[in-house]
C-alpha cells in the first residue's frame, strides 16, 4: 500500500468555428478512464517541476492574455472541450500526435515511462498551461504521457486547427512562441537538476520548493499542509519509493523534518539548504 502524508488539503461542447481547418485527424483515442488506485493528493496550487529555483513555475500560464476578447473567442470556438475524471489519460506516450490541449480547469501530471515501466514525473500542470508539446502541428508521436489527477476540463486544438489559427491570428502565434519558451525553461531546469545534482540534493530541493510554494512559517520551521505520497516524491526526484521512505526516516531522526498525518514540518530548513549546496 502506498504511504502518504495526509494534510489539509462544464462547459457545453463548442459550436463549429468560422475558421475552417478542413478535414482533421481525430484526437487521441486514449481518452478513456483509468481506475485510479486512490484519491489523488491535493498537492498543487501552481505548476510544479524539479528546479533549483523556487520561482517561475507558472511562467507561461498566462500565455493567452495578449489575445483580444474576439481572438480568445475564436480560439475557444476552434477547439473541442473535453471533460476528464481523475486517472483519465489526456494523451499517451507513443501514440500519434494530433494536437495540443489547453488546461482550463484541474491539474494534469505529465510523465515519462521507461522500458522497465519506471516513471518519472516531468511536471504537474495547472490551468492556463498547455500540454501535448513538443510537436504542435502534428506528425510523430507523443514523447510522454499526460493524465488528469483531479476532475479536469481541457480545450483540444487539433494540428490542422493550430496551423490555421497561426496563419489567421499572428497574435496567437506570438502567444505560442512565449509558451514554448516557458516550456523550454521548465525542462531545461529539470534536466540540469537530474544531470548535476545527487538524488539527496534533489530531495532536499523539492522539500524546500514545497515549503516555498505551500508552506507557512512557525518560528524557524516551515509547515507544509499538503499531502504527497512517497511514490509521488520518488517520481519527481528520479528515485524509488523505498529510498524516499528511508531518507525521510533519516531526516526525521536527525531532526530535519517531522512527518505526521497532518503535515510535513521542515524543522531545520537550513540543513536542507546545506544539503542542496552539497554539504551533506
Amino acid at each position: 500500500m502506498k504511504r502518504s502524508v495526509d494534510g489539509a488539503g462544464s462547459h457545453a461542447a463548442f459550436r463549429p468555428t468560422c475558421i475552417n481547418p478542413g478535414p482533421q485527424p481525430p484526437m487521441p483515442p486514449t481518452l478513456v478512464a483509468l481506475a485510479p488506485t486512490r484519491t489523488p493528493a491535493p498537492l498543487i496550487a501552481s505548476a510544479l517541476f524539479l528546479s533549483e529555483s523556487g520561482v517561475g513555475f507558472d511562467d507561461g500560464a498566462a500565455f493567452l492574455d495578449r489575445l483580444t476578447p474576439g481572438e480568445a473567442a475564436r480560439l475557444r470556438e476552434a477547439g473541442r472541450s473535453l471533460s476528464l475524471v481523475p486517472g483519465q489519460s489526456v494523451f499517451e506516450q507513443g501514440e500519434p500526435h494530433a494536437g495540443i490541449f489547453l488546461i482550463e480547469e484541474g491539474r494534469v501530471r505529465v510523465f515519462y515511462t521507461g522500458p522497465s515501466g519506471r516513471q518519472i514525473t516531468l511536471a504537474y500542470w495547472t490551468p492556463g498551461h498547455f500540454i501535448g508539446c513538443p510537436s504542435l502541428t502534428g506528425g510523430g508521436s507523443h514523447q510522454w504521457s499526460g493524465q488528469a489527477i483531479e476532475p479536469c476540463r481541457v480545450l483540444a486544438l487539433s494540428a490542422a486547427t493550430l496551423r490555421n489559427l497561426v496563419r489567421q491570428m499572428p497574435n496567437f502565434a506570438l502567444c505560442l512562441i512565449e509558451a514554448l519558451e516557458a516550456k523550454g525553461r521548465c525542462y531545461t531546469a529539470m534536466a540540469q537538476m537530474l544531470g548535476t545534482r545527487s538524488v539527496i540534493e534533489r530531495l532536499a530541493q523539492l522539500l524546500l520548493t514545497l515549503g516555498d510554494l505551500y508552506g507557512r512559517r512557525e518560528g524557524a520551521a516551515v509547515v507544509i499542509e499538503r499531502r504527497i505520497t512517497h511514490d509521488e516524491i520518488a517520481a519527481l526526484v528520479g528515485s524509488t519509493r523505498q529510498w524516499v521512505t528511508m531518507m525521510l526516516r533519516r531526516f526525521q531522526q536527525e531532526g530535519v523534518v517531522a512527518v505526521d498525518k497532518a503535515c510535513i514540518r521542515l524543522t531545520r530548513p537550513s540543513r536542507l539548504q546545506d544539503i542542496v549546496q552539497g554539504e551533506s
